[in-house]
């Protein structure tokens, strides 16, 4: 079967293994992303709860992992690995994955059963060199080689821990080796589930009896209040107090923005950059849901995703508008103007695995223009003695502080307020903005300053 032909009989991928496979052929032929194809194959399949865990599983493990599965499935292929198709390469990846990473799992399943999908796939020929491959790395999975740390760290870092060479190369220059070794050891730890609690329906105390009434362990949040930490991957949108709103998801990152501006309930706040609407809904919610809120985004589909999420919340008080933030008018003025920004997204590698190949270095400096726009429209909407906080879920200088040092060359009605005030000294750096890296805070990777209107 030619691997330009995707019109495979749907009934060819069952079970968790076989949608994996599909899911990473999709992945190698589409930009779409991970999370968004696995919600597709998950609503059109019935799978049990075990089964819906291992394919998520597969899928994040194979692309978390997948320069290292490569550097091993290229080393036992007999002929070039690179150039396989798409059934085989994947198919192989999730086999492979298995073998390496789930103790669990027999290794004659993880070989039985992608043989078997090689074999519907390809054919026989394809499936009898798979199986070859697959039973050499099981002899010999105690004992492969990898690339030298001492003569070359960078293309060991890369392979090894299975990050692309040219964000290795980047951060070892930057960090140093140790620092960035613990950096992608942590960006391939499985990500934990973050919740925060909605005090507009619910509490801190009755969150935690409701969570342990269920048996599902969890710890506080490391630096905010109000958030929980859950110790295991559960379906925790499916359980009926999320679906009554009595708290949402959220990483402890991303709410570090929202109590850096330190909204009140008299203030006329701004959202330039809303949906999904994470941060939106908080500022409602630290404004005891009374501030008059004005959320931005381009497209109206994605503030109709932000409003069903504000309803659940029981969240009132946000206006939504349908325009490009640049275009926005207001004669007003705002106290306070929260600019999330778009980024490279390099500081969720965690939780967003597959962002580590959709991006190249060009990405970063991509958005940068853009980043510095919002700004400078913020500054023209922002009242005299208001607040703008800029933030990104990005660890790059470039998208960062780079951009805000370029603004206040060219501004200089506006300071920083040191984030120390409102944050521990562990969040916060000597320039005075929050900086955080999953290595070091346990928390995804993100940046946030508060800026000051002077005149």
């Amino acid at each position: 079967m030619n691997e330009e032909n995707n019109n495979y009989d749907n009934n060819v991928f069952y079970g968790p293994r076989g949608l994996a496979i599909k899911i990473l052929n999709r992945i190698d032929r589409t930009d779409a992303y991970l999370d968004k194809l696995i919600d597709v194959e998950l609503k059109r399949n019935e799978l049990n709860g075990k089964d819906k865990a291992l394919l998520f599983e597969l899928v994040h493990g194979v692309i978390r992992w997948m320069l290292r599965l490569d550097w091993v499935l290229t080393g036992f292929f007999k002929g070039q690995y690179a150039k396989s198709i798409s059934d085989i390469k994947n198919g192989l990846r999730v086999a492979v994955y298995q073998i390496l990473f789930l103790d669990k799992i027999p290794d004659y399943a993880a070989v039985d059963q992608t043989v078997e999908y090689i074999k519907k796939l390809q054919g026989q020929k394809a499936a009898n060199q798979a199986n070859a491959v697959l039973r050499s790395i099981i002899r010999s999975k105690d004992n492969i080689s990898y690339p030298s740390e001492e003569n070359n760290p960078a293309y060991y870092l890369s392979n090894y821990y299975s990050h692309p060479l040219w964000m290795i190369k980047r951060w070892t220059k930057r960090f140093g080796v140790e620092f960035t070794e613990e950096l992608v050891k942590a960006n391939n730890r499985r990500p934990k589930i973050t919740i925060r609690v909605n005090n507009l329906k619910s509490n801190k105390t009755e969150l935690k009896q409701l969570l342990e009434s269920v048996n599902l362990e969890f710890s506080e949040g490391k630096y905010l209040p109000d958030y929980f930490i859950l110790e295991s991957q559960t379906n925790i949108t499916d359980w009926e107090y999320f679906k009554k709103g009595f708290f949402t998801i959220q990483d402890e990152s991303t709410g570090l923005p929202c109590f850096l501006l330190d909204v009140k309930s008299t203030d006329r706040i701004l959202d330039m950059c809303a949906a999904p609407g994470g941060k939106t809904a908080l500022l409602a919610e630290i404004s005891k849901n009374q501030a008059e809120i004005i959320a931005l985004d381009k497209y109206e589909s994605r503030l109709k995703v932000l409003g069903k999420n504000l309803a659940r919340l029981g969240i009132d008080n946000v206006k939504m508008v349908a325009i490009d933030a640049l275009e926005f008018e207001d004669e007003q003025g705002f106290d306070k103007i929260l600019i999330d920004a778009p980024c490279s997204g390099l500081g969720t590698l965690a939780k967003k695995p597959d962002i580590k190949w959709k991006r190249e270095f060009m990405h970063i400096k991509q958005l940068n223009p853009l980043q510095l726009d919002l700004l400078r429209k913020a500054s023209k909407l922002v009242k005299v003695g208001g607040n703008i906080v800029y933030s990104t879920c990005s660890i790059e200088p470039e998208e960062n502080w780079e951009i805000i040092q370029q603004f206040l060359d060219e501004n200089l009605d506006f300071e920083i307020v040191d984030a120390k005030s409102i944050f521990t000294e562990e969040l916060v750096n000597e320039i005075g903005f929050v900086e955080t890296f999953p290595n070091k805070h346990e928390i995804d990777g993100s940046f946030a300053v508060k800026l000051r209107r002077k005149k």
